[in-house]
């Protein structure tokens, strides 16, 4: 593996063997000569970010210590940032300028990582190709005319192509492990409230989790530590206490047991992919781990479920955006009525459009019980299937994605199609449970993930998991020619 990791570099730090300013300043260039041909990022902060480079450098001169201190790390341009743009890749937010960091910005920058840029990504984190971001569409390093999935698809194609060792991203419904997944890296989504959510806009309020990007389970687990945590500006946060996810990843794996979901293995999964998840399925069964079948009877219900709770989530959160306050302001507009038409109408990309219609549409009065309300019940009992999984395994295996990336364009005209390739994720957020998606092979040349899930606030367990894989299995190691 060319590209470092995150423990890697914070050897070398350590070691005055290369200082953060020239960490950093690699990482700009090389961000500067893939930026043509994979458009991960929307902004590049270079002189902020050398000059974060430098206070880190001298942080380390005075004795300070640290995984994360002077290490280079790319935002998912959903995350507020004090100074520099946010637009959640949108028209609505061009030029936006937050005068706050989110708290996963001020966690991560008090522990001494260096931001260089904010990441592209879906508009407004709705989408599954990265197709939809206002800035255009973010190329798969493991194939130019394929996607790295989505919303996330800046950062896993920053942290694949070696850009940068780490990046932060949201899962919504999958929006961390299925471009994991997509472009060989590791994704890890926290249990809802594990993460403070101030500061970062809200897509669906009671689904949306911040989490990391990273090449191994080992770095995740260092980047999970600094974000994690209770925050009192954040409602929906929970009051728990952090363990070390660094201390616990070295723990044998023997007698632990692996629930496989008899409903993963249906039609829709590509058969090179379901080749790659059942012979990492074996390699745990190699490390001492024991399979057993287990039924999640009612995943079938989660993405008839999912879209209808996120987009009416979607149409009350995006309501702010009416062309008044802030973003974007139609300049034709005659009177108040035309303002918020012409500016929502202009400022939104059609899959945001098609979202809020939805949304609004399963909220209004004659559609509240017969949609919104029934999502509303079938997602307990998709998070009662889990429930009772978890009575009898320890973590829930399977495939991140149906296939591996699709091409560009593939897609992006059937919406059905595309909802479809979160088939293996969504169910996970509708529950709030932690997920993470690790590269386990490859089908037809390009990268195949595996999905482990976890009870509650048990990111520990499966980060010892998937750092035992990695110890025994390369593909993680895995980098695109390019």
């Amino acid at each position: 593996m060319a590209s470092p990791t995150i423990a890697g570099l914070a050897r070398q730090l350590e070691a005055r063997e290369v200082s953060s300013h020239e960490l950093t300043q690699r990482a700009l260039d090389r961000i500067a000569a893939s930026q043509p041909v994979l458009n991960a990022f929307i902004t590049v902060t270079p002189e902020q970010a050398l000059a974060a480079a430098d206070a880190a450098d001298a942080r380390r001169a005075r004795g300070e210590t640290g995984p994360l201190l002077g290490i280079p790390l790319a935002h998912k341009d959903i995350f507020c940032t004090a100074g520099v743009p946010t637009t959640c890749a949108s028209k609505m937010l061009a030029g936006f300028v937050s005068p706050y960091d989110a708290t996963v910005v001020e966690r991560l920058n008090a522990a001494g990582v260096v931001t260089v840029g904010k990441a592209n990504m879906d508009e407004f984190a709705m989408g599954s190709s990265n197709e939809t971001s206002f800035f255009g569409p973010v190329k798969n390093p493991w194939g130019l005319a394929r996607s790295p999935g989505g919303s996330s698809g800046g950062s896993a194609a920053a942290v694949a192509a070696g850009l940068v060792p780490a990046a932060t991203g949201t899962d919504t419904g999958g929006s961390i492990r299925q471009p994991a997944a997509l472009t060989g890296i590791t994704g890890l989504k926290p249990t809802y409230g594990r993460v403070s959510r101030y500061g970062m806009i809200a897509f669906a309020s009671s689904l949306d989790q911040a989490g990391v990007l990273t090449r191994t389970a080992e770095d995740a687990a260092l980047l999970l530590g600094a974000m994690a945590g209770f925050d009192p500006r954040d409602s929906t946060c929970a009051d728990r206490p952090v363990p070390d996810y660094a201390a616990g990843l070295g723990a044998p794996l023997r007698g632990r047991r692996i629930g496989v979901p008899k409903e993963f293995f249906d039609d829709g999964l590509e058969p090179g992919s379901a080749a790659a998840v059942r012979a990492a399925l074996a390699e745990y069964e190699r490390l001492g781990a024991t399979l057993h079948e287990v039924s999640l009877p009612n995943l079938g219900l989660s993405v008839p479920t999912y879209y209808i709770v996120a987009p009416a989530e979607a149409s009350s959160n995006l309501s702010r955006f009416d062309g008044v306050r802030f973003g974007y302001r139609h300049p034709g507009a005659g009177s108040l009525e035309e303002l918020y038409k012409l500016s929502r109408a202009g400022g939104f990309g059609a899959e945001v459009q098609r979202r809020i219609l939805t949304g609004t549409y399963v909220l209004s009065a004659g559609y509240y019980d017969a949609y919104y309300l029934k999502a509303q019940q079938c997602r307990r009992l998709i998070a009662d299937d889990f429930r009772r999984a978890f009575g009898s395994v320890d973590v829930i295996a399977g495939p991140t994605a149906p296939a591996p990336a699709f091409r560009l364009g593939e897609k992006v005209d059937d919406p059905v199609q595309m909802y479809l390739n979160d088939i293996y994720t969504i169910a996970v957020n509708l529950a709030g449970l932690p997920g993470l998606s690790i590269p386990c092979g490859f089908s037809g040349g390009l990268p195949v993930g595996l999905q482990l899930i976890g009870p509650h606030f048990e990111e520990g367990r499966l980060l010892n998991f998937a750092h035992q894989y990695q110890q025994a299995t390369g593909w993680h190691l895995r980098e695109p020619a390019a």
